[in-house]
């Protein structure tokens, strides 16, 4: 369920409901997650997971703070290059500044439109850094610009697939 969701030029802010399934390719293990995401647009994150109740994963400037499968953190992004990392990849592929996600993380663009939908690959050109993504694969709504899935693939072969519930 969409309780608000504002799209402007250069931010974008969400406040809604979405899944998560992890796949680890080695094991083939699967994992279904739910939750809630709000997006203030700039810097402040936050994912509050339903299923399983209380992990959560919540950007708020250059901290990053998780409890996500049983480990608990609260990170500075300034200090930890992989952190610093993994936070502004998330923030710019979900306030659709893919260009900059592309940038950080050493990888080339593909772009299709298609039926009112705006398909983005982000794939790396080379070895992935610690924290990189190997490929990043977004789908926008064209008519607003509002991120409807994303699948983020690490290096390690561990893929998550958000999806958002408009």
């Amino acid at each position: 369920m969409v309780l608000f969701a504002v799209a402007t030029f250069a931010q974008t802010q969400y406040d809604i409901d979405f899944t998560q399934t992890r796949v680890i390719k080695v094991s083939g293990k699967t994992t279904n997650k739910a939750g809630h995401l709000t997006f203030d647009g700039k810097d402040q994150l936050s994912m509050v997971y339903s299923e399983p109740e209380g992990e959560y994963f919540h950007v708020e400037g250059n901290k990053v703070k998780i409890n996500l499968d049983g480990k608990k953190a609260e990170l500075n992004a300034d200090k930890v290059k992989m952190v610093k990392l993994q936070r502004s990849t998330l923030l710019n592929c979900i306030s659709g500044n893919w260009e900059q996600a592309a940038i950080d993380n050493n990888a080339e663009t593909t772009v299709e439109e298609a039926n009112g939908l705006r398909h983005v690959i982000i794939k790396a050109k080379g070895k992935v850094s610690r924290g990189g993504y190997s490929s990043v694969d977004l789908t926008y709504r064209m008519s607003d610009g509002m991120l409807v899935k994303m699948i983020l693939e690490e290096a390690n072969g561990i893929v998550n697939t958000y999806e958002m519930k408009y």
